[in-house]
């Protein structure tokens, strides 16, 4: 059975491309999710109006890579101590989140940002939210770095 996890930690290139080589990954997508308006454009989200967050949506073969191991990697991509920025971008469309759907999934990442945290000074600023609608980014952002052979933004 294929499950999703749904991930916001800056830039959403490089988060897609850190799960795409990973084993069990089927399917990586970007797009937004958490906002106020249906199916936003990239230039809405990034007036920072929209409260859209830039997300990576992965579809996972459980029996292959678990949940867990997602979170590690997505604990790994990011600093998630930065609120409302990622390295050079700035804006709440760069949030840390872990939207959820499943009570284990949240419960899971919950215990793992409890855990992460004796790795940082700071407080991690990571939300733990349940999915809400995802909206594809478009066409052109799907496997952005990828296409360009590049492994970094």
């Amino acid at each position: 059975m294929i499950e999703k996890a749904t991930f916001g930690a800056g830039c959403f290139w490089r988060v897609e491309e850190e799960f795409r080589k990973i084993k069990g990954v089927i399917k990586t997508a970007v797009g937004y999710m958490g906002g106020k308006i249906e199916n936003p454009s990239y230039e809405e989200v990034c007036t920072n109006e929209t409260d859209h967050i830039e997300v990576c949506q992965v579809e996972f073969n459980p029996d292959i890579v678990s949940y867990e191991q997602l979170l590690k990697v997505f604990w790994k991509v990011h600093n998630p101590t930065q609120y409302n920025q990622q390295g050079p971008d700035v804006g709440s469309q760069y949030n840390s989140v872990i939207f959820f759907y499943t009570l284990s999934q949240k419960t899971l990442a919950l215990k793992s940002k409890e855990r992460e945290q004796k790795n940082y000074s700071g407080q991690i600023v990571t939300e733990i939210l349940p999915a809400k609608m995802f909206y594809e980014a478009e066409a052109y952002h799907q496997k952005y770095l990828m296409k360009r052979g590049k492994n970094t933004c």
